[in-house]
């Protein structure tokens, strides 16, 4: 009699743990790490060849879905907004292509890109008014955004429509924008020869944005259209408001180099001398040596021999602040002061001389 015992099966082995793994993986990450690894490589779609409107009509509306169904997905994302716009405007659609804009404005209106791309469809297609509209929402929602303003100017310019463009820069100034931006009006206004207008632009210019090189821009503007009285009544405010306290190197350099190209050689000799008084020591290597320069060229005996005095002078100053015990270096400096005969300085010198003491246990070293 055959055996009817049951035939065995594989043996299962009792799983020992069975607490939840403490990192858990979803279908969904699989899914999403093959595609970002592309390990499943699936064939574009055929090329489709549409022949009749109602092909056409299916096309776009399975297009459609297409693409509202990855706006649906991730709304924040601009580059499928941008897709969707731009894939209208090539169906010529071009009020849904504007419905889009406007749907991704609602969704991140501080996304600058979108109203570039927005209003420049607008320009594509000459709608003019539309992109004027457009750019107007834009620089009033984001005034700050230098890169609105520049496109709205550039528009405007290129329609000729000139007095349009000046009331938008005015619009623009009236944010205080930085120096390009500035510097953008005024040759916009010097390419319609408009000199006037550029100056009264340089006057606002100066005062929003009071750095030296500013204002040497100004002068050099008046210079260059010949306004030579006008150039030096600017650089003459410019080291007026500056002060002596703050007191620019380079806008007295540039000054001193305008009076020369005038041939007011007294002129630049005074702001030389006038440099040298006021301003740190540290700071006057450019002075001196442009200063010698100048007298070399234009100067005689007696102007050179009192720039290299003054020279000696400012290194004498300078050994001495660096240590005040030498005596030596003392005696040059003051005999260096009476050389020139100026009593009152003569006098401060000595005074100061004699406050330095020399250190008590060195005294013994002295003769009386």
């Amino acid at each position: 009699m055959e055996d009817e015992r049951p035939a065995k099966g594989p043996k299962i082995v009792p799983v020992k743990n069975k607490m939840p793994a403490p990192i858990q993986i979803t279908a969904e990450q699989l899914l999403r790490e093959a595609k970002e690894k592309q390990l499943e490589y699936v064939a574009p779609p055929p090329r489709q060849k549409i022949s009749d409107p109602e092909e056409l009509a299916e096309y776009r509306m399975k297009k459609r879905k297409e693409l509202e169904d990855a706006i649906r997905k991730n709304r924040q994302k601009m580059v499928n907004w941008v897709k969707y716009a731009h894939w209208e405007e090539s169906q010529q659609e071009i009020q849904r292509a504007r419905s889009i804009w406007e749907r991704a404005l609602d969704v991140d209106y501080r996304n600058i890109a979108i109203w570039l791309k927005y209003a420049e469809m607008e320009m594509r297609y000459k709608q003019i008014n539309h992109a004027r509209n457009i750019w107007d929402r834009a620089i009033a929602i984001l005034p700050r955004a230098n890169q609105l303003w520049y496109k709205y100017t550039y528009m405007e310019e290129m329609l000729s429509n000139i007095a349009g463009c000046r009331q938008i820069f005015e619009r623009w100034m009236e944010w205080q924008p930085d120096e390009q931006a500035w510097n953008t009006y005024i040759k916009f206004e010097l390419r319609y020869n408009e000199l006037e207008r550029a100056r009264m632009i340089y006057e606002r210019f100066v005062i929003t944005h009071p750095e030296p090189r500013n204002w040497i821009r100004y002068a050099k503007f008046e210079e260059q259209n010949s306004y030579v009285k006008s150039a030096r009544r600017i650089y003459e405010r410019a080291i007026e408001f500056f002060g002596e306290e703050h007191l620019n190197e380079r806008l007295l350099l540039d000054f001193a180099k305008f009076e020369e190209h005038q041939k007011e050689h007294e002129r630049c000799r005074m702001i030389y001398k006038y440099a040298l008084e006021h301003l740190p020591k540290s700071s006057c290597d450019d002075i001196f040596k442009a200063y010698t320069i100048h007298e070399k060229k234009y100067g005689d005996r007696t102007g050179i021999e009192d720039v290299i005095t003054s020279k000696r002078k400012f290194q004498y100053e300078e050994e001495l602040k660096e240590n005040s015990m030498d005596y030596d270096t003392w005696f040059d400096y003051l005999r260096l002061l009476e050389s020139e005969g100026d009593f009152a300085v003569i006098r401060e010198a000595y005074e100061k001389a004699i406050a330095q003491l020399p250190p008590i246990q060195v005294c013994s070293c002295f003769v009386f």
